[in-house]
């Protein structure tokens, strides 16, 4: 299956050189290419993209709140890029929706691979950025900790949430409790489901909110 990606930079030689790279992959296809989150919006709306390369700094809209609507109200999934490695960026990207986060000087490789991974249904966050995203939630307003959001789940899902938490993939979860990848993988989708999260990335954001991450 070819992945339809979508790019979003105000630089035109930016979009050029991540088109150059992504086209260079045989199951990824650029449909399309836009200056500021109002065109990426409008792109996605036409092209129905599978993913969207979104650049966080942008004039009018930025690529934070496009990304809002983008989430809201399509199936298109979002990587964020930037230049810039800060908290709150990572912390606010993945609020708004984003699947993934990527520093424009990830290599080519890495890329491509992010891509393909976001496109999958998957949510594309390292150990690093799970790092930032736990202190971004920690200093943000209303980042107390709020265990009730954790209600009703069982012991061995809470175990699970906080490996999410850590940017732990379902292998590593599986090694780490002691489980099969398959049983990781239902806890998952469980916890989807029970806390109306839409990705792994949500996941991540649930666990910091409710403090579980912080009592590892």
């Amino acid at each position: 299956m070819t992945v339809r990606v979508v790019i979003a930079d105000d630089q035109h030689l930016v979009r050029a050189g991540l088109r150059a790279l992504l086209d260079r992959a045989a199951d990824i296809t650029v449909v399309g290419e836009a200056a500021d989150g109002q065109e990426a919006i409008a792109m996605v709306r036409a092209e129905r993209p599978d993913v969207v390369l979104m650049d966080v700094r942008m004039p009018g809209m930025d690529g934070i709140e496009a990304t809002r609507h983008i989430a809201a109200g399509h199936r298109t999934r979002v990587i964020m890029l930037t230049t810039f490695d800060v908290d709150e960026h990572v912390f606010d990207a993945i609020r708004a929706g984003a699947a993934g986060f990527l520093l424009k000087d990830a290599r080519p490789d890495e890329l491509r691979q992010a891509v393909r991974v976001v496109a999958a249904g998957q949510a594309l966050l390292s150990p690093a950025v799970t790092q930032r995203v736990m202190r971004a939630a920690a200093g943000s307003p209303g980042g107390a900790p709020q265990p009730r959001l954790l209600a009703g789940l069982t012991e061995r899902e809470r175990e699970v949430l906080g490996e999410i938490a850590q940017g732990r993939s379902n292998a590593e979860i599986a090694a780490e409790l002691h489980i099969s990848a398959a049983t990781a993988r239902t806890y998952v989708s469980r916890l989807l489901t029970k806390l109306d999260a839409r990705d792994r990335a949500q996941l991540v954001v649930i666990a910091y909110r409710a403090g579980l991450a912080g009592n590892r």
